[in-house]
């Protein structure tokens, strides 16, 4: 008999601590033979799931397992954040953290029980994967798939947008990422735009003697400067401080910069290390010997590669000649470290595709896009 046909299919809400670990573990059988993919830390994604993450203060949500013969072989959630809704409707919702191998039928049926979870709580319009908020990861990878994620960014199976498609769902936004040489020359406009305004602004790493403070002055800028961007959903004092706490003992201060003009706070960049080069070697465990690698690593500056994940001018800059100084100024100020630091490469990410301003500033800087992200969306 065909043991397909003669297989079970079973798509079970995860309600219990070895369901959740059923739920984290669908990666290891979907990407098994994808050398491309980072293994994520098991003991991270554990606390991510949990009633401790500060998205749930304003947001409930559902994951589920399918399994075909007792193996995980498939997994989404479905989430409604009120924050969204307060913005965009009460009829939003979300799907998200969908890994599934090549099977329509499980991902039709993956996909049917996170849309019905969505339709009994009124939801109309449903947009993803988010995972579990469009400040975390979030979109499916439909370009560049040659090269490994780097921190905080996701990798997709190849099959999954048609397989979205096939369900009904359509593009509705692409997000890139950049990637760029370290040792790039600035070009001569981004120098006179940054002699310009030098007696005007003045550029700083944070101070971590006032840590918390500081994260909010962050949090103040990027909410102000992405407050008209697409799916924008502000960041809470809550998030922004778990963000904060999970990078302070990873991130040397100058790889935070912040731009002030006539003293006043106007714009940031925050770099992180590609701490994936090391996580690719754990298999999503940091013992025995995991911790040790990671700190060695992060002391001697034995990671080479590094992403900028929050970026932000505040919005009374934008379309100004300051505005774009700003932005160069963040940019560049921290590139100096990262080639002393042994950093050799950098990604920029994400980046809205109808960003022109953005994207006409980092080709102006000689990066390239080389990943290419994609949200769907659907009416239920």
């Amino acid at each position: 008999m065909n043991k397909s046909l003669s297989s079970t299919l079973t798509v079970r809400p995860v309600m219990s601590y070895r369901e959740m670990g059923d739920f984290i573990d669908v990666p290891w059988h979907v990407y098994a033979d994808d050398p491309m993919w980072v293994p994520p830390l098991r003991l991270e994604r554990r606390f991510h799931f949990s009633k401790y993450n500060p998205f749930l203060l304003h947001a409930e949500w559902q994951a589920w397992v399918a399994y075909r013969d007792r193996q995980p072989v498939g997994r989404i959630s479905a989430q409604i954040d009120a924050l969204h809704r307060e913005r965009y409707g009460d009829d939003t919702g979300h799907f998200g953290l969908l890994e599934c191998i090549d099977d329509p039928k499980v991902f039709n049926a993956l996909i049917l029980h996170a849309e019905s979870w969505l339709a009994a709580r009124q939801t109309r319009r449903i947009t993803g994967p988010f995972n579990l908020s469009i400040n975390q990861e979030c979109g499916v990878l439909v370009d560049g798939f040659e090269s490994p994620p780097v921190i905080m960014m996701p990798h997709s199976a190849r099959w999954y947008p048609q397989l979205l498609e096939e369900q009904g769902y359509h593009p509705v936004k692409d997000m890139l990422a950049y990637w760029i040489q370290t040792d790039f020359e600035p070009p001569r406009v981004m120098q006179q735009l940054i002699k310009r305004h030098a007696d005007q602004v003045h550029v700083r790493t944070i101070n971590r003697k006032r840590f918390a403070a500081e994260m909010e002055v962050l949090r103040d800028i990027f909410n102000d400067a992405w407050s008209e961007n697409w799916g924008f959903v502000p960041f809470t004092r809550e998030e922004f401080a778990e963000l904060g706490n999970s990078l302070k003992y990873l991130v040397d201060d100058e790889y935070i910069q912040i731009a002030e003009v006539d003293g006043y706070p106007a714009a940031f960049m925050a770099a992180l290390p590609n701490l994936n080069e090391v996580f690719a070697e754990l298999n999503g465990s940091l013992f025995p010997l995991g911790w040790y690698k990671l700190i060695k690593k992060l002391r001697n500056h034995e990671i080479h590669t590094a992403r900028i994940p929050l970026m932000g001018v505040r919005k009374q800059y934008h379309n100004t000649t300051l505005g774009m100084a700003l932005a160069c100024m963040v940019i560049d100020a921290p590139r100096q470290i990262g080639l002393e630091h042994g950093v050799e490469g950098v990604e920029l990410s994400w980046i809205l595709e109808d960003n022109k301003s953005m994207r006409g500033i980092l080709d102006n800087l000689g990066s390239k896009e080389y990943k290419r992200y994609r949200i769907f969306g659907k009416a239920l």
